[in-house]
This record gives C-alpha cells, sequence and structure tokens, in this order.
C-alpha cells in the first residue's frame, strides 16, 4: 500500500492559518489606532473652537459688564434727575398756589356785604377770618365756598358780634379744607 505523508501539508496550512489571523489582527488594530487618533483629533479640533467660543463669550460679558455699568449710572442720574423735576413741580405749585387762592377768593367775596380780616393757609386747611353784615351774607360766603371745589369741607367755627363805629355787624371764624386736586396719570409723566 501506497502511504502519503501529509503531515508537512497540514503543518504548513496551520502556519498558514496562524500567518492570516495575526495579519488580521494587526489589520484590525491598525485600523483601530486610526479611528482612534481621527476621533482624537476631530475631539481636540472641537474642544479648541469651543475654547475659542468661551473666550469670545466671556470678551463680550465684559464688554457688556461694562455697558450695564454705564447704563446703571445713567439710571441712577435719571432717578436724580426725576426726582429734581417733581421737587421743582411742587415748588412751582406751591408758588401758584397761594396766588389761585387769594384770586379765587376775591371772586367769591359778597361785595359791600362782607369783608375778609385775615386768610392764612397750612397743611390743606384754610382758615378765613372776616366780617359780614348779617347771618344771612355768611351763609350765602359759605355756600358759595362749597360749590367752588376749591374746599372738600367748609365748617363756621363761630360767629361773634362785633361793634365797627356805630355799626353792629358780625365776626366769623370759617375753616375749610382744601379739595385734593386730580393727579396726572403715569402715562403722562414727563
Amino acid at each position: 500500500m501506497i502511504r502519503i505523508n501529509l503531515l508537512p501539508y497540514r503543518a504548513a496550512r496551520k502556519t498558514e492559518n496562524v500567518r492570516r489571523q495575526v495579519s488580521l489582527f494587526v489589520l484590525s488594530l491598525g485600523l483601530v489606532a486610526i479611528v482612534m487618533f481621527y476621533l482624537q483629533i476631530s475631539v481636540n479640533n472641537k474642544i479648541a473652537f469651543l475654547n475659542g467660543k468661551v473666550k469670545e463669550t466671556i470678551a463680550e460679558l465684559e464688554k457688556y459688564k461694562s455697558k450695564a455699568k454705564e447704563v446703571d449710572i445713567i439710571k441712577q442720574k435719571l432717578d436724580k434727575l426725576h426726582t429734581r423735576m417733581d421737587v421743582m413741580s411742587k415748588l412751582d405749585k406751591n408758588r401758584k398756589g397761594p396766588i389761585n387762592l387769594l384770586t379765587a377768593m376775591t371772586q367769591l367775596v359778597i361785595p359791600d356785604r362782607m369783608w375778609l380780616e385775615s386768610l392764612s393757609a397750612a397743611g390743606g386747611t384754610v382758615k378765613l377770618e372776616g366780617v359780614v353784615l348779617d347771618n344771612k351774607t355768611a351763609a350765602d360766603f359759605m355756600s358759595l365756598l362749597e360749590k367752588s371745589q376749591l374746599f372738600s369741607s367748609v365748617d363756621l367755627s363761630s360767629v361773634k358780634q362785633k361793634e365797627y363805629g356805630r355799626q353792629k355787624m358780625k365776626a366769623f371764624q370759617i375753616t375749610c379744607v382744601e379739595a385734593k386736586s386730580k393727579k396726572p396719570e403715569e402715562g403722562q409723566k414727563k
């Protein structure tokens, strides 16, 4: 019988399988290394880009912080200006108040029947002292005061009989509370 020795063929096949497996392993290791190198470069580029963006954002933030400080300073100055304007308008109103009150009183006094001797205004309260010929004139004067809408309430404090020369007259005291004027709407403020 003929015998064939297949051992060297099997050994050659084994070595070729081992070589193929080793080359596939080395090739896959190389491929993994290339992919990891690409991913590393990609991640490094993203990190560099985001670091640049962070620096830009910080620079913008600093710029806006300085502008915000300027805006705050302007707001403070504007508030001070509004406060000054309010004080000036109150002073102007208080300056015109007595003139308007005296003008109104001259129109409300009943001529030849009464005389005002004193007028004092403090804290929204006006005190009037004067002389009338009779009680009806005092009542008419109080009615005129109430109708004028300058005062929210008019109270007769006292009426006393007095002699002026040879004529008997009545001295009166009236206390009035000034009506509050309508405040301008918020939209009309300057």
